[in-house]
């Protein structure tokens, strides 16, 4: 396990190069990351970040408050105070939370879209310190913005570049105040984001029903920022809810090793997951948020741990019939490497369907504007719209996606994993997977420009090959991979935006041995772009 004093020391202790690639300020699909230990997360980063946030706002006319939030990561706390002190500095209204509680990233979306509802200006936006679900040994900053949802690369790139150059200045244009000025500052101000986020749950899930059926359900928060969260819930809708550990631990020593022997709070990983797993027959539904809660993970009992690509079809499904005051023109948004059944499900539901880049910044506009009905990701980050069809969250909510698969559960009489199987059995079953392996930041970059004329193979498991795309088709926004699609199932290879990893995921309608010849012949074709590297 990670060196806690070795982390929070390094934090502080050392300085980080910009000239080195691997110490600048780079966001990728969610925020600054890295680890203090080399030189990739650091006090000066996060330093030239929010100073580049404070210019970024005033650049613009954002002047209404800043609302922040922290996950459990050891790094969080001190980035989060580093922030304060140039924000304080800076003489932004920042609201942080009451009584140092941890805050979810639903929460910080949530507490945006709130403020600005029905204003031109004094508008507010957001920072979220937190790497997801990555190692203890991580750190992670993101901004969001007045709509409520992750910055976009416009946005993004710009502060980026600025709080490069700040960095290549010396941070010599950094405003900073002391710790315990910045908290004193009349600016500074306490905001109750456990009691608003949970008084409006019910204005997009039915806790009545819920209640009603008597469903049992557990919930494992993983340690992360929700732990305060899930007894008010219970509480305030008077649900039979058992949180099965309220455990906050830096370290994340109570979590099982996921795939390649490291620690992560993925609540999609059946590695990760194997303690609520060992629960499944203990509840009616049971599930898990990672470390910031913006990422669900459902155990039922008929399955155990739903993977990630059924349950996003089973909640298209559910919600789409289940939601009357939705506009009849609201569409699915999915993620180019999200599973084909969401395409079937929302072929059969009449519905439009959104297919957009890894990231929930693609989603956030249609999420907002009531475009969008449901937005989600095959990494099992989800948002869908209030039950009156206007905007919940612009960012992923893993509260709302797990409380769903339990409103599902009374509503159906079934648990989510028998309403895939009816889907399968409707629809037809696809097989699904995705390997990851290490990968450093040469051939991460080479194979994010991989371009559909560098793919020569003609044919994929047997099959002539149908398309090769680099932009995924609802908006034409580059993938920052390749996705090769033929008729009998498809493979797309991308980098990791959050780890030093590639990732191929493949998808076969016909069966388990042809899915295994996509993932070959997939590994093949990434091999050769990565040969040289």
């Amino acid at each position: 396990m990670v060196d806690l004093s070795q982390l929070l020391d390094a934090y502080s202790a050392i300085t980080p190069n910009p000239a080195n690639p691997a110490q600048r300020v780079a966001f990728g699909t969610s925020g600054h990351r890295g680890t203090s230990l080399n030189g990739s997360f650091n006090e000066r980063h996060i330093l030239a970040i929010s100073q580049a946030t404070c210019d970024y706002r005033r650049q613009q006319g954002i002047d209404g408050p800043l609302f922040i939030g922290i996950d459990t990561h050891a790094l969080s706390a001190p980035a989060f105070e580093t922030a304060l002190e140039v924000l304080a500095a800076n003489d932004v209204q920042v609201r942080i939370a009451e009584d140092g509680h941890f805050t979810p990233t639903p929460a910080i979306s949530h507490a945006i879209l709130v403020h600005n509802r029905g204003r031109n200006h004094g508008l507010a936006d957001g920072i979220v310190v937190t790497p997801s679900h990555n190692p203890p040994e991580s750190g992670g900053f993101k901004y969001n913005t007045a709509n409520g949802g992750p910055a976009d690369n416009a946005v993004t790139g710009w502060i980026q570049d600025r709080a490069n150059a700040l960095l290549e200045g010396g941070l010599k244009e950094v405003r900073r105040l002391p710790i315990d000025q910045a908290r004193k500052r009349s600016s500074t101000q306490r905001h109750d984001f456990i009691g608003a986020y949970v008084a409006d749950l019910g204005s997009v899930i039915d806790f009545d029903a819920i209640r009603t059926s008597g469903v049992r359900m557990g919930v494992d928060p993983l340690g992360g920022a929700g732990v305060h969260y899930w007894p008010r819930i219970a509480q305030h809708y008077g649900i039979d809810l058992d949180v099965v550990s309220d455990q906050v631990d830096p370290q994340f020593g109570f979590m099982t090793l996921d795939w390649d022997g490291r620690i992560r709070m993925d609540p999609s990983s059946p590695y990760a997951m194997q303690r609520l797993i060992a629960l499944k027959d203990r509840y009616d539904i049971a599930f898990a948020c990672d470390t910031d809660h913006d990422r669900h993970g459902v155990v039922a009992p008929s399955v155990g741990l739903l993977p990630a690509n059924h349950y996003l079809s089973v909640a298209v499904d559910y919600l789409f019939q289940n939601r009357p005051q939705w506009s009849p023109e609201a569409a699915v948004g999915k993620t180019v490497v999200s599973s084909a059944m969401i395409d079937r499900v929302a072929a059969r539901l009449g519905r439009q369907l959104m297919e957009v880049p890894v990231g929930f910044k693609w989603f956030a506009d249609g999420l907002f504007d009531g475009s969008l009905g449901f937005g989600g990701e095959e990494s099992a980050g989800a948002s869908c719209l209030r039950r009156d069809g206007t905007v919940w969250t612009t960012d992923k909510d893993g509260i709302v996606l797990a409380l769903l698969s339990a409103e599902m559960t009374a509503q159906c009489g079934r648990d989510p994993g028998e309403l895939y199987r009816a889907l399968t059995n409707e629809l037809g079953e696809v097989f699904t997977d995705r390997v990851e392996a290490k990968a450093n930041a040469a051939q991460k970059k080479a194979l994010s420009k991989l371009s559909p004329q560098q793919i020569v193979s003609t044919q994929l498991a047997g099959e002539p090959v149908r398309s090769v795309l680099d932009k995924a088709p609802g908006n034409d926004a580059s993938i920052g991979g390749i996705k090769v699609v033929t008729d009998g199932g498809w493979f797309a290879a991308r980098p990791s935006g959050t780890e030093d990893l590639y990732k191929i995921y493949a998808e076969s309608f016909r069966d388990d041995a042809h899915l295994r010849r996509l993932l070959a012949d997939a590994q093949g074709v990434v091999d050769s772009a990565l040969a040289d590297l």
